[in-house]
């Protein structure tokens, strides 16, 4: 089969993580992909397929006779996708011979175009996989998962000698808690690569330091007929908190090694308000300043308007994922590699994100990111090409050769 035959069967079982839940897994619907897999893996002839109550899969590919000694490696993806554009059935559609332009999505009203998206124009030939513009399509990160298991069934077919091979598809990755509960132990591999990035050839082991930062803001509601210096607006002291904050390092304004503050949400009356924030940075030291930062508006409008009145809750999320991985440089030596083994041009970046692996990696698996051929996560332009999927499975069907020598 196919690794886009997969996708297209995977995508249409919905499986959104849901911020505000305090379960694990954080939604019951991922289970309806984790049991899909289970049983495609037991079909395949994987050994020790476990699902964990906490919608944890592992699987293993014993290694070939004789070449147990060599490292177990293995290869991660996550189960869920975001909550937005994800509230109604995924029908997705293939475009083939893209012709790199403009391509209506469905009846959305909405356009893919590379006036956006550069890139669009290198993918003129390919078959062009997309939703009809009214979800989005589940790419993130279930192409890893179809790329994975299409590469062992290939290691299968053609029996490539290899090594131990791990397999493990975890949830809620999108609202950070993927790696939280994952069984180290269990999954059983020295080494680790998870396929969750963009670009076919990506290789990424920087991340970003991360954490959540929350304001609550207590407001003193009276009559604004007489709130002459007593009335205490939340809303508008919330106002004064984003104003506080650096202009220009937000998402939209930064880029490569640049951290940001990026406002999620806010609510408020005048009685109280709420603004939640991520904080993201690739140097320790500057992530370390930003936090320093919030906490001192806290500390000055509580000064101006009264003790009490604004709280911040500031919730660490993971690390830059280098310091673990530049102890053992081979995996990206090997991925480079892999990459070039393929005939895919390696694209060796810092991700502006996080992944599973940037959680594994201070867990005792040092584990970077490969591309999987995506683009556009997180909304109704995402898209991903059957090709450049392919291309991907070539590369973790070389790194797993590399790795049995």
């Amino acid at each position: 089969m196919k690794a886009y035959e997969r996708l297209l069967k995977y995508v249409v079982v919905r499986t959104p993580s849901d911020e505000e839940s305090s379960t694990v897994p954080s939604s019951q619907c991922q289970f309806d992909l984790a049991r899909l897999l289970k049983q495609e893996m037991e079909e395949m002839g994987l050994s020790d397929v476990f699902l964990h109550d906490q919608c944890y899969l592992y699987g293993k590919l014993p290694a070939t006779l004789g070449l147990e000694d060599k490292p177990a490696i293995g290869f991660i993806a996550h189960m869920d996708t975001v909550a937005d554009f994800c509230d109604h059935e995924i029908k997705p559609v293939l475009t083939e011979n893209y012709d790199g332009g403009e391509l209506a999505l469905g009846d959305s009203g909405l356009t893919l175009s590379p006036d956006n998206f550069q890139h669009l124009k290198s993918l003129a030939g390919r078959t062009l996989i997309t939703s009809d513009g009214t979800t989005i399509l589940g790419a993130d990160d279930k192409a890893g998962i179809a790329e994975i298991l299409t590469m062992i069934e290939r290691i299968q077919t053609e029996q490539i000698p290899h090594g131990t091979i791990c397999v493990a598809f975890t949830p809620d990755e999108e609202v950070g808690t993927g790696a939280s509960h994952f069984d180290v132990a269990r999954f059983g591999a020295d080494y680790a690569y998870t396929l969750d990035g963009d670009t076919e050839g990506e290789i990424q082991y920087e991340s970003f330091n991360a954490c959540k930062a929350r304001f609550d803001v207590k407001g003193f509601n009276v009559h604004p007929g007489s709130g002459k210096d007593t009335m205490i607006n939340a809303s508008l002291v919330a106002m004064e908190i984003n104003a506080m904050l650096p202009g220009m390092e937000t998402s939209r304004g930064t880029e490569g090694y640049e951290g940001f503050y990026h406002l999620m949400s806010m609510s408020g009356e005048c009685a109280k308000a709420q603004l939640n924030y991520i904080v993201r940075d690739h140097d320790k030291n500057f992530f370390e300043a930003r936090k320093r930062t919030l906490r001192l508006i806290e500390k000055n409008l509580n000064a101006k308007w009264g003790e009490g009145t604004v709280t911040l809750t500031i919730t660490e999320q993971y690390k830059n994922m280098a310091e673990i991985i530049a102890g053992c440089m081979h995996l990206i030596d090997s991925a480079k590699t892999a990459c070039e083994n393929a005939g895919v041009t390696p694209l060796v970046s810092a991700i502006r994100g996080g992944t599973d692996g940037s959680q594994l990696s201070f867990m005792g698996l040092p584990c970077p990111n490969l591309g999987t051929g995506g683009h556009a996560y997180h909304g109704p332009y995402e898209h991903i090409t059957v090709e450049g999927m392919d291309k991907t499975v070539d590369v973790v069907v070389e790194l797993v050769k590399l790795y049995a020598r």
